[in-house]
């Protein structure tokens, strides 16, 4: 298959993939939608870019992102040597989705997911999902692997203890000695092949949109307190030391010319620290 089919596909995917969760995320709201927001990556030649989704102070949603971008050119010199593929040409090409939500009942977890296409002299696929939860519930923690094993299973049985031990490795906040939540899966430079890798990412999409509304639907009407709160607070913290220290998504994207607000939509509206 050619290199433009490939990325055609990927792209029209990620961004289908965004309306079917921004659209299932509003009919959980009833009343509160989106605000659109288009960029560029470079607005004096064409470099591609993309756009973004923000929704605040729903009834369920605090805030949600939801952001599809397709970006290309060439990484600095500086930057390509940490980018496989880029040896005798820095060019690149790359698309993908990320969601980050955090939730207004702070007894549902905050969640992310996210899955891209890059290619640069040859292609891969990377991405996953994690749950993080402020209190412990060891009924949601294996529902939830369970889930992602089922997925994983039906393209590969190795799939998944594979990519729970790299999430479990990734989703590390050294400088705390603790894990971020309680895992789910991840996967980078994803290359075996094409198009049952791409079968398997839209696999891993769907299944977290059906995960989401799940744990949602479970866990929306529980009561919660002003303490409890407290401690939702302080969790984000933590999410927000991850995603500015260590994430890959964010750095590639500070240092490939993003949209600062795009990538930064990871960041909750309150957060705070003790």
């Amino acid at each position: 298959m050619e290199e433009n089919i490939k990325k055609k596909l990927t792209k029209n995917w990620f961004k289908i993939l965004q309306d079917m969760i921004c659209s299932e995320i509003e009919e959980l709201e009833n009343k509160s939608k989106f605000k659109l927001t288009n960029w560029q990556r470079n607005k004096s030649k064409d470099e591609g870019g993309g756009e973004y989704r923000i929704l605040e102070n729903g009834k369920i949603f605090e805030k949600v992102g939801v952001n599809f971008s397709e970006v290309y050119g060439k990484f600095s010199e500086k930057f390509k040597d940490r980018i496989p593929g880029t040896k005798n040409d820095p060019s690149f090409w790359a698309s993908g989705i990320s969601v980050v939500m955090h939730m207004k009942n702070p007894h549902i977890p905050a969640m992310h997911f996210n899955t891209r296409y890059i290619h640069t002299s040859y292609g891969w696929f990377g991405g996953g999902m994690d749950v993080t939860p402020c209190f412990e519930d060891k009924n949601l923690k294996k529902w939830f692997h369970n889930e992602l094993k089922k997925t994983c299973d039906s393209h590969n049985k190795k799939f998944y203890k594979k990519y729970k031990k790299q999430c479990d490795e990734y989703f590390y906040l050294p400088h705390r000695k603790e894990t971020r939540g309680i895992g789910g899966i991840f996967f980078d430079y994803k290359k075996e092949n094409w198009k049952k890798d791409f079968k398997f990412v839209r696999d891993v999409g769907l299944t977290f949109k059906q995960v989401f509304k799940d744990i949602i639907m479970k866990k929306n009407k529980k009561k919660w307190t002003k303490k409890q709160k407290e401690v939702q607070y302080l969790k984000r913290g933590r999410y927000i030391e991850f995603n500015l220290l260590y994430d890959r998504g964010t750095k590639f994207g500070l240092q490939t010319g993003g949209n600062t607000d795009a990538i930064l939509m990871s960041l909750p509206p309150i957060a705070k620290w003790k």
